[in-house]
């Protein structure tokens, strides 16, 4: 092993303890006092989840089976972010533009302090 990599260990390493910590305070943070488990994190992505389903209501899921299949079966809460596009289009569709950039609102407000930082939703210079 040369000196380089050891050094690349070593900042992986150093990253790895640092994140570690950091998230787990994060989440103790957004979820008051008590321990964070994966239980907990697993409840919130349900939680989440549900109210997606909730907002396509019965006629999205019937006329778009394949998005809410791709929401069912998103593994994390990344996965599920990443739904909204799909989510949105539906949406559209049924409510029409408006709605439905008040619902996906919704939505991505309850992904509060469950995604990193660069994931988020930024205000638009176009909406006032």
């Amino acid at each position: 092993m040369d000196k380089n990599s050891g050094i690349q260990r070593k900042n992986i390493l150093t990253c790895m303890r640092w994140f570690k910590p950091n998230l787990k305070s994060y989440f103790s943070a957004l979820m008051g006092p008590g321990e964070v488990t994966h239980s907990t994190l697993e409840g919130l992505i349900e939680e989440i989840r549900q109210f997606i389903l909730d907002e396509l209501g019965e006629s999205g899921k019937k006329t778009h089976p394949k998005t809410v299949l791709r929401v069912r079966y998103a593994q994390d809460a990344q996965a599920l972010w990443y739904t909204r596009g799909d989510v949105m289009a539906v949406l559209a569709g049924m409510h029409g533009e408006t709605i439905a950039r008040e619902k996906i609102g919704r939505i991505s407000d309850k992904f509060k302090g469950l995604l990193p930082r660069g994931l988020t939703s930024r205000p638009s210079p176009l909406t006032r």
